[in-house]
């Protein structure tokens, strides 16, 4: 697999209107529908996941599983290492929701860089269940984590 295995995906993102004077009340993000062909493997499993602030989650990586990831509260950098050994960082936030595919054997990490709690909707090809092994945490060794000391 090559970088473009996870590139970030521009998600849409449309205003909502009061259905009485037709003022904008909100957003809505489209994060995935069954006829658009934007992911290579369709979810069987979503959740979602809560970043303390300047918390990491990983890194670590999945040998049997591609992961879809959007920040939808808040505000993450994805942190993923390519085959070449080569880290990627990708922004999603509420305000700009890009999606994030990690496929499996790519190992990622993502960091909260917000004040508050950051929330992330997680899409997985395969579902996981309580007796999998299919996740191996890894070391980032050599990134420089203490760039984001200064959140």
């Amino acid at each position: 697999m090559d970088v473009n295995s996870f590139k970030p995906i521009k998600l849409e993102k449309h205003e909502t209107k009061d259905v009485n004077d037709q003022h904008v009340n909100g957003t809505l993000v489209v994060v995935w529908r069954d006829w658009d062909k934007l992911l290579p493997s369709e979810p069987k499993m979503v959740y979602v996941s809560s970043v303390n602030p300047g918390e990491v989650k990983g890194p670590h990586l999945h040998t049997k599983r591609d992961s879809y990831f959007v920040c939808i509260k808040g505000k993450v950098i994805f942190i993923i290492k390519d085959e070449q050994g080569k880290y990627h960082e990708i922004e999603s936030s509420e305000e700009n929701p890009i999606l994030v595919q990690i496929p499996k054997n790519y190992a990622s990490a993502h960091i909260n860089t917000s004040s508050e709690i950051s929330s992330v909707l997680a899409l997985a090809s395969i579902a996981w269940r309580p007796n999998d092994d299919e996740m191996k945490n890894v070391s980032f060794e050599d990134y420089d984590w203490k760039k984001w000391n200064k959140i």
